[in-house]
């Protein structure tokens, strides 16, 4: 709680101290940079017993309020250490949360998941925002998930709807982006988010569906013999493994949310 609150605090000293709010008008603002990122990420990432999966590195993109990519980066030793389709969707996941939730309700892409089922009430709102694929595939190869990354700067756009997209909340309980992770199960790829985004401070995350859990999975999809039934809630998503579903059931408590905003 005390690297939390420190955060707070360096948050609310930038603002003031920021000549003519002129930093506050950066695209970026208030969100870490390709280095913060990194360095958050990799720690989570060491501890790759604790995130339930495959032990596998993953991709991490950051966005902001308008869409435009902030930063990309991997926690291997190389870009070749992580799938390398997983950029791309890290940064989807990193759009979809951002642009489907808003100060008042957030939506993380793990909530996404049972209404865009066929028959479900968002069929098919994954086909309604394409990625730019100029953005996506454009520049050197070798850039990719370096600071110099082709897609900082650009509107990415782009929906998924399985585990890992997260919605980014300042202290004050503004939404300001979106958090993105993939490279893993769908399953761990949300711890990790969950995690990181607890780590950079950006969780004061308001009303969302799973109550006092706010935008963490739900994972009230029953199995049947004719294979996965419908979520009572209508914003579950499939269970990964019992050892994932443990966790992820403790991440409020493990790594609580920040407070709500002021009403």
């Amino acid at each position: 709680m005390t690297t939390r609150i420190v955060s707070f605090v360096l948050f609310a000293a930038l603002f003031a101290s920021s000549a003519s709010g002129q930093d506050f008008l950066k695209p970026c603002f208030g969100l870490p940079d390709h280095a913060e990122l990194r360095a958050a990420l990799i720690p989570i990432i060491r501890n790759f017993p604790g995130n339930a999966g495959l032990g596998f590195p993953v991709w991490a993109t950051v966005v902001n309020r308008d869409g435009n990519v902030c930063a990309v980066v991997f926690s291997g030793a190389s870009r070749g250490d992580q799938w390398p389709g997983s950029r791309v969707i890290s940064a989807q996941k990193a759009n979809t949360a951002n642009a489907f939730s808003l100060n008042t309700f957030a939506l993380s892409t793990a909530n996404l998941y049972a209404a865009t089922q066929p028959n479900g009430t968002l069929f098919g709102l994954q086909e309604s925002n394409p990625v730019d694929v100029s953005v996506a595939y454009g520049g050197a190869s070798e850039d990719y998930g370096r600071s110099g990354d082709p897609m900082v700067g650009k509107k990415i756009g782009g929906i998924n709807v399985f585990g890992g997209g997260l919605p980014l909340y300042t202290s004050f309980g503004q939404l300001i982006g979106g958090l993105g992770i993939s490279g893993e199960t769908s399953c761990s790829d949300h711890i990790i988010a969950w995690k990181l985004r607890y780590a950079l401070n950006l969780d004061n995350v308001p009303a969302a569906p799973a109550g006092n859990a706010r935008d963490n999975m739900i994972l009230d999809i029953p199995r049947t013999p004719q294979g996965l039934g419908a979520s009572p809630s209508g914003f579950g998503h499939p269970r990964c493994s019992e050892e994932s579903s443990d966790v992820i059931r403790d991440l409020p408590v493990t790594h609580p949310p920040g407070p709500l905003p002021p009403q």
